[in-house]
């Protein structure tokens, strides 16, 4: 088994990778039911874990358990064949033989990666679709505040017991355990590998790419930093290091105003349409050339009082 710093290392950089995974969904059915109340999903996707675990832990684990079972491969699909970054509708064939590959070496390394990706690449698909429907400041807002809530229950010691019984819990016929991140000798919550997808799926609606690949640079970086934390302590909240590249891009972006506006839209643009012209009074769909001047007619040049 690899030791514990190289494998929390490697979760790390998963982490930090999937910052670019996901891509931008233009979907007008979506856009209809966006909503600020969408961004209370990250925090609260927490809170409600360990309320929830709290009332029923082992019954509560054993159903995340089989819902993440069936769910994860599906949405897994989604975001390799259509929500991904370059994503092609083949390629969600892919799903296969990662869940088997996760089936029969459940407890190897190479099992242990792929159901690292398929936990990864589901966790795309809802990041995407949070992303289309809530407006770009309130989802960051709802990072920020996934972070927070995180740390209050790790400090205050509400979540090691929920998640415990949840690392631990797996399913019948010695079927893969995608409720969350095992690889090696460390763990990292299902939650923590939803909030960097969902941090991705916002710069992938609201910036350009290369900005996008440079905030998953930099959380992989900071995750690194914050794992040296575990020099003193046994348990961190990995929803951190997000949370703070995103405060740090806000922090960026807000001093270096001649750059393209983000998390908000352009005049003229939909953040899914970036070269859409705005149709209305301040851009008008056509322009009719200014009247010509009036000459006087000769009887008026002779005769003012002529009308």
């Amino acid at each position: 088994m690899l030791p514990f710093w190289t494998s929390i290392a490697l979760l790390s950089l998963a982490q930090g990778a999937l910052v670019a995974v996901p891509g931008a969904l233009s979907a007008p059915w979506l856009e209809r039911r966006s909503s600020r109340r969408w961004a209370a999903i990250p925090p609260a996707s927490v809170i409600g874990f360990v309320l929830v675990a709290g009332a029923a832990e082992r019954a509560s684990a054993q159903g995340l358990t089989y819902l993440a079972l069936f769910a994860v491969p599906l949405l897994a699909a989604l975001a390799l064949g259509w929500l991904s970054f370059g994503a092609r509708p083949l390629r969600a064939l892919l799903v296969l033989p990662l869940f088997l590959l996760a089936w029969f070496d459940r407890s190897g390394l190479w099992g242990e990666g792929a159901a690292l990706v398929l936990s990864a690449l589901s966790c795309v698909t809802l990041g995407v679709l949070l992303a289309a429907v809530t407006p770009p400041l309130w989802l960051a807002a709802g990072i920020v505040a996934m972070a927070v809530a995180d740390t209050a229950l790790v400090v205050s010691e509400q979540l090691q017991r929920p998640n415990n019984a949840l690392n631990a819990a797996h399913p019948a016929a010695g079927l893969p355990r995608l409720q969350s991140a095992i690889f090696g000798s460390a763990a990292m919550g299902y939650g923590d590998l939803f909030v960097a997808a969902v941090l991705g799926a916002l710069l992938a609606v609201t910036v350009g790419r290369s900005l996008q690949l440079g905030a998953a640079r930099l959380t992989a970086l900071l995750a690194l930093g914050f794992d040296l934390l575990f020099f003193a302590v046994d348990e961190l909240p990995a929803t951190v290091p997000v949370a703070v590249t995103l405060l740090i891009l806000l922090a960026v972006r807000r001093w270096r105003p001649s750059r393209r506006p983000w998390l908000g839209r352009a005049p003229g643009t939909s953040a899914r349409g970036r070269g859409r012209t705005a149709r209305g009074p301040s851009a008008p769909a056509r322009t009719q050339p200014p009247p010509a001047p009036r000459t006087p007619t000769a009887a008026a040049a002779r005769n003012p009082t002529v009308r």
